[in-house]
């Protein structure tokens, strides 16, 4: 699990460097777990002078209409022109910033090992490459030192470990209580479940596949949400520092 946790921060910095696309689709489900209605959005991301830019190109798997589309081709623009005409100072200065958020969206994987005993349950074989399965149990006591590491005691994990390399190809995850969300923004209830599933790219990096999060949660204290929300990503190119940047040869990423 030492040299899984160490693999999946490799993996994690590693996929900076990839442009793809990303489709979220929200089932949203009556009383009787049915799907009463079902949204979807596809964002390509785009590696823009050394940080991600997000861009909607299509809406329930379907083009977007002219006007919404002529709107994206204008905010990618300005934020190219943005980004290109930086001085040396302003582009260091975001990408600091921008290294920090990451950072701080990763760190609480280090303590994954401080936050559970682990026992081998055994193998199985995922795409063709053999795994170990690994079950995490929550350890008595177990603080963690950043917010978001505060909820792992109250997640009942599961890993599939690559035996070739170490790398994580899946995990799947229980919310055993309520854990709070941001600040009391969202709350999400015991029962609440989430996978992750992993593919190799270029014979170099793991890199997300899929995720199924199945969300029992209430927004604000007010708002409850039962829904089943399926993400997944394809079209993973690595991105070369020389590679010309425009609305045209975006669209032909598409």
């Amino acid at each position: 699990m030492r040299r899984a946790v160490q693999k999946d921060i490799f993996n994690w910095e590693e996929a900076k460097d990839y442009t793809y696309l990303e489709r979220a689709q929200e089932d949203a489900l009556d009383g009787d777990g049915q799907v009463k209605s079902s949204k979807s959005e596809t964002n390509e991301i785009l590696v823009l002078y050394g940080e991600p830019f997000e861009r909607l190109v299509a809406k329930d798997d379907k083009p977007l209409p002219e006007k919404e589309k002529k709107k994206q081709d204008e905010e990618f623009e300005k934020e190219t022109r943005k980004r290109a005409n930086e001085t040396p100072e302003e582009r260091q200065k975001r990408l600091q910033k921008y290294e920090k958020e990451r950072e701080d969206g990763r760190a609480f994987v280090r303590e994954i090992l401080d936050a559970y005993t682990f026992t081998l349950t055994g193998t199985e074989v995922l795409n063709g490459r053999t795994t170990w399965v690994i079950d995490g149990t929550a350890r008595p006591g177990f603080e963690g030192k950043r917010r978001e590491s505060k909820m792992l005691p109250k997640i009942k994990p599961r890993f599939w470990i690559d035996q070739q390399d170490y790398s994580w190809t899946k995990l799947r995850a229980e919310f055993t209580d309520t854990v709070s969300v941001g600040w009391v923004v969202a709350r999400l209830h015991k029962g609440s479940q989430f996978e992750v599933q992993q593919v190799r790219v270029n014979n170099e990096v793991w890199l997300p596949q899929r995720i199924d999060i199945k969300l029992d949660a209430r927004v604000a204290l007010l708002k409850g949400i039962n829904a089943n929300v399926h993400v997944t990503y394809k079209d993973y190119r690595k991105f070369r520092t020389d590679t010309k940047i425009s609305v045209a040869d975006s669209g032909a990423q598409q």
